[in-house]
């Protein structure tokens, strides 16, 4: 009887998260006090767990200390939901739970056959308290923000009992905490500005590169790295060239692979190894799209503080058009030595009544892969060095060609982990068309992924309508 009416309770609460149609602001969340003080709490317990430990390969608790987290997350899990130490009703964390696993793991594991974010890490959960708030947190927000349930007190509530429980498994070192910091991460951004979006990966950040762990570790540390990485990728862009990864790229990857070589040396033994890596699974040949279109941000950011403000590159000492050369022939080796899977299995060229390409991808990874690569060759066509010839009869040669592919791959697969990865690339294209159709057809799909997703999209349409002219919401108001 009891689960019964716990049943309908869940049922209640569920519909009156999907009965609202109109948009939350993630600014109101930014501006919650509660919200920002948690948030540097997050950041101080983190900054202060790395400064207390040396880098370790292997991190592994003590004995002591994992005994001590060990019979914690026991009883706690032998409690389950029934006793959680949150003023939330059982039936509602229980769909939290199946929220995380239907709607937001997906997302997350858009570059991942293995669905780790689905599969592995909720059965990680029941061995970690703080690893089970943080994706009852990051569930809890994507339903309020979806919903646009304006108010946020479950999501809040959930993200301080995370961070609460985190720091016992931060002093013992144990691994989960990369997972629970990058779920948290992911929640902060989807919540609040994107601009601010080194305050959200810079604990993140400091994490990977105390416990050595990056995109070949393997298993759910690899994938929990890859996420991190997208949220680099997407923070990088946004900089607009006036910053670069809180990571370095260089350790992005094992090494071995970058110490005590030539550039020329280390980006052929990196391209090796995403080549072998690739060749065998489309995943990291979609992570090798965000590796690549990353480095072209980079390359950017270095670009304006070398060529434009005179500043000597440390990191390159090769002239920028030998830079730019590479980078376009890496950029080109990924497309032509594509796995299978990350060709399309329908495209169809535009015509009269088309505003963009139709391309058809089957495989998850393969959508926001070759966006990324298209993303990356706007970019690098926006900074050719004059001196550098190109094909003008190749269509990989026109920037625009590349624009319109973008769009018309959101608009050909409607994968709602992938629109979320589109918001970016969607703003690179979308600042060279012209035509107010093609202003008309991005816009719908800005509004559609914050509509779907949860995910905040429609800022960076106000952006792209200052840059094409309009008044503001002129755009969003003819959708």
């Amino acid at each position: 009887m009891e689960d019964t009416e716990r049943s309908g309770s869940a049922s209640e609460e569920t519909h009156h998260y999907v009965s609202h149609t109109s948009l939350s602001s993630p600014d109101a969340y930014a501006a919650n006090p509660r919200f920002r003080q948690l948030q540097e709490e997050l950041r101080y317990v983190l900054f202060t767990a790395v400064a207390s430990h040396g880098p370790s390969r292997c991190p592994s608790p003590t004995r002591t200390g994992s005994e001590l987290v060990e019979t914690a997350a026991s009883k706690f899990w032998k409690q389950s939901l029934d006793s959680a130490q949150v003023p939330i009703p059982k039936a509602r964390l229980i769909y939290y739970l199946k929220n995380w696993i239907t709607e937001c793991a997906p997302h997350l594991d858009k570059f991942d056959e293995n669905s780790h974010f689905g599969v592995q890490i909720p059965i990680l959960a029941q061995n970690s308290p703080s690893l089970l708030y943080a994706i009852l947190a990051f569930s809890a927000r994507q339903s309020e923000r979806k919903a646009c349930f304006k108010n946020s007190r479950d999501s809040l509530e959930l993200y301080q009992e995370s961070i609460r429980l985190l720091t016992p498994y931060l002093q013992t070192r144990d691994p989960n905490v990369l997972m629970t910091a990058c779920i948290l991460a992911c929640m902060e951004l989807m919540s609040v500005s994107a601009r601010g979006w080194r305050r959200h990966v810079e604990g993140c950040a400091a994490l990977f590169d105390s416990y050595m762990i990056n995109g070949f570790s393997g298993g759910h540390l690899q994938a929990v790295f890859w996420c991190y990485a997208r949220m680099e990728l997407c923070g990088v862009i946004i900089s607009d060239g006036t910053e670069s990864t809180v990571l370095p790229l260089d350790k992005w990857v094992p090494q071995e692979a970058t110490v005590g070589v030539s550039p020329d040396k280390k980006e052929d033994q990196i391209r090796d190894l995403f080549y072998a890596k690739g060749s065998s699974t489309p995943d990291m040949h979609a992570n090798w799209a965000v590796y690549l279109c990353t480095k072209t941000c980079n390359l950017t950011c270095r670009r304006s503080r070398s060529v434009e403000l005179g500043e000597v590159d440390q990191d390159d000492p090769r002239p920028f058009s030998e830079q730019w050369v590479r980078l376009w022939e890496e950029l080109q080796f990924w497309r032509e030595h594509r796995h299978p899977a990350m060709l399309p299995v329908k495209a169809t060229s535009m015509d009269d009544e088309q505003t963009f390409p139709n391309i058809l991808f089957a495989h998850w990874a393969a959508i926001s892969g070759n966006q990324l690569y298209h993303t990356a060759c706007i970019m690098m066509l926006e900074m050719k060095p004059l001196n550098i010839p190109l094909s003008s009869s190749s269509p990989y040669c026109s920037a625009i060609w590349h624009a319109r592919r973008v769009c018309g791959i959101s608009l050909t697969n409607p994968h709602s982990g992938s629109l979320i990865n589109a918001i970016q690339p969607l703003y690179i294209a979308g600042k060279l068309l012209t035509h107010w159709d093609e202003h008309l057809e991005v816009a719908r799909l800005f509004r559609t992924i914050e509509s779907t997703t949860g995910w905040g999209a429609l800022w960076r349409l106000r952006d792209l309508e200052q840059a094409w002219g309009y008044e503001a919401n002129e755009i969003l108001s003819a959708i």
